[in-house]
């Protein structure tokens, strides 16, 4: 497929995301779409007159020739929504774009990715949190995403490169600048260990509204996001809340009621919408990651004497498996507000541990 084709694509105004992945749907290739009859075009949904024309009158092949010469000069990857090499974990978000551009040598369809996201202005107690989380997760064979702005961000991606995690930088900008100006040093560490990412051409500038946008690619590339600190506002709450949206796992460390910069972590913590994490061993745990030890096997449940006979039934619906805590509530015949006290109570006394999405397992 014409790389020219697939870039021009990006280009013609009012054909988003959602109305290009028609296109390419109906018409198999990018360069078919720009063959296509006005006729062609408009018998696909969504893709009006008004469209139809945009497509035809668009200038935009020349356009695309100009950024080939750039993308060629800085041997910069192009990543194509149809094509193999794009992230597949990306491409199963509804709102994915159609084509990124890529620097660096991480494999962005590596089995273990996350994501750690918060605040621009990381207190010594996030930047501790993000020195654990490499440390703990250095064993494992992962690659660390984050968003290369001041704070959490960048003190996740300088512990990585210290523990040699390859971390990968999703910007709100083009790749012909770096932004904030202080990272380009970094920046260039992480091409060598990593990568930098970005949906946004050459010259496309920092602007406001883009960060929402690069904040889906953080969420949409990994297994889960990790939120170290957070205010009640910013964008560490809405790559939290994107993340959910993509039925992506999403985790939490707690801080100080008193804290500002706690808030929005134990705000997600509060509402259900991440899940509690103490240390980054209990990340590895939930994620399934703990390959290094052994599995105990042949384990027997043996029931505490002081529970009630409605937590002796739960703790035998959760010896073969992990349910649901609407699962449970079929089961055991209760609703779910009465069920909610017990498993809170046997969760405080360490007989099982809840997991994001509500899930329930013995501990």
């Amino acid at each position: 497929m014409s790389l020219i084709h697939k870039i021009a694509l990006t280009l013609i105004k009012s054909v988003g995301h959602i109305h290009a992945k028609k296109l390419l749907d109906h018409f198999g290739t990018a360069e078919a779409v720009f063959k296509a009859s006005k006729e062609q075009l408009i018998e696909i949904n969504g893709i009006g007159e008004v469209i139809a024309n945009l497509i035809l009158q668009s200038d935009a092949l020349s356009e695309a020739e100009r950024e080939i010469a750039f993308i060629k000069k800085h041997r910069i990857k192009v990543l194509f929504y149809a094509d193999d090499d794009y992230p597949q974990r990306l491409k199963n978000c509804h709102d994915a774009p159609i084509l990124l551009y890529y620097k660096g040598s991480a494999d962005l369809n590596h089995p273990r990715i996350i994501s750690v996201v918060g605040t621009r202005k990381a207190t010594a107690y996030g930047r501790q949190l993000c020195q654990q989380l490499a440390e703990t997760l250095a064993p494992y064979n992962v690659i660390i995403v984050s968003g290369l702005a001041y704070g959490i961000d960048v003190a996740s991606h300088k512990e990585s490169l210290v523990h040699n995690i390859p971390t990968v930088g999703v910007m709100a900008h083009g790749l012909d600048r770096i932004y904030p100006a202080l990272h380009k040093q970094l920046a260039r560490k992480m091409v060598l260990n990593g990568g930098l990412l970005t949906e946004f051409l050459p010259n496309t500038n920092p602007d406001k509204e883009n960060f929402p946008k690069r904040n889906r690619i953080i969420a949409g590339l990994s297994d889960a996001t990790i939120v170290v600190e957070a205010t009640g506002k910013g964008g560490a709450l809405i790559t939290a809340d994107i993340a959910n949206s993509y039925n992506r796992d999403v985790y939490a460390f707690p801080g100080r009621t008193t804290d500002p910069f706690s808030e929005g972590c134990n705000f997600l913590i509060k509402t259900n919408r991440a899940a509690l994490i103490n240390h980054a061993k209990d990340l590895v745990y939930y994620l399934g990651w703990d390959d290094v030890l052994p599995e105990k096997e042949g384990i027997q449940v043996q029931l505490p004497i002081k529970l009630s006979k409605d937590e002796q039934k739960v703790v035998l619906l959760l010896k073969d498996a992990s349910l649901r805590i609407d699962e449970l509530a079929i089961c055991l015949n209760v609703n779910q507000s009465k069920l909610a006290m017990l498993l809170l109570n046997l969760e405080m006394q360490g007989i099982l541990i809840s997991l994001p999405g509500k899930v329930y397992k013995l501990n």
